[in-house]
């Protein structure tokens, strides 16, 4: 009888945050291969711990997505499951004040890695009938006062979600909307700097950390966990609630 191969899943954005705690999770239950600017102490100790499971791309995502794609093949021989996680939230700033270099540097970043990364692995995720799991954000339908950048490439992400839904059936496409995690991301956010574009706005991301009641980003990494592991074509072209996919 034929032993069941384990799952290979590629995931952006793994050195903090949501990334690293779904990299931490996603170590227990397949191979990964995780991408990121920077090789933390974090994604070291995993490195070490599982060295036949656990590989590394360092670089920036806007320009890794080819060089990701083929490290999982050539390393694991398949793909299973994408999950796509690297994101930028600045420039914080008004539209009247808006720096279209930023803005493109953002979308470089937030939007069309995504595509990219999602292009080069379809071919290999069609093979496994895999899942693709892009982190999204409840900016990209609800507008919050100086994150236009952000929300508008969030919300390019979900309607790309949905086009796949109906492009690919034989992968599972999902966006997910994660809540307010208690992440870096977060940090930049609650910065005085950001306090007069973002207004009232600013004070009430300081008391969702003040009261405790920012989401832990490890709750996060077990849905995106689940949903890389398990493929569901009634959700597929979806944006779904974290919540909905703990185990």
């Amino acid at each position: 009888m034929s032993q069941i191969a384990e799952k290979v899943v590629l995931l952006t954005g793994a050195s903090k945050g949501i990334g690293l705690a779904t990299a931490q999770a996603l170590r227990t239950k397949s191979k990964v291969v995780a991408v990121s600017r920077s090789l933390t102490k974090e994604l070291e100790t995993l490195l070490v711990q599982h060295p036949g499971s656990f590989v590394h791309v360092q670089g920036d995502v806007s320009k890794t997505a080819k060089s990701s794609v083929e490290t999982a093949i050539t390393k694991f021989g398949r793909l299973d499951a994408i999950v796509l996680n690297a994101g930028l939230v600045e420039p914080i700033s008004k539209i009247e004040e808006a720096d279209v270099n930023q803005w493109r540097r953002l979308f470089d970043v937030n939007f069309f890695s995504v595509v990219e990364t999602i292009k080069q692995a379809i071919p290999h995720l069609r093979k496994t009938k895999g899942s693709i799991v892009v982190v999204s954000s409840g900016a990209a339908v609800r507008a919050y006062p100086a994150w236009t950048a952000y929300s508008t490439s969030k919300a390019a992400v979900n309607m790309l979600v949905t086009s796949l839904g109906s492009e690919e059936p034989d992968i599972m496409s999902v966006a997910v909307r994660p809540g307010v995690v208690d992440t870096p991301m977060q940090d930049l956010i609650r910065d005085e700097q950001n306090k007069p574009a973002m207004g009232d706005m600013h004070n009430y991301f300081k008391e969702l950390k003040s009261s405790g009641k920012l989401v832990s980003p490890h709750d996060v990494a077990k849905a995106l966990t689940y949903l890389a592991l398990n493929p569901n074509e009634k959700i597929t072209g979806q944006f779904v609630e974290w919540k909905s996919f703990v185990e």
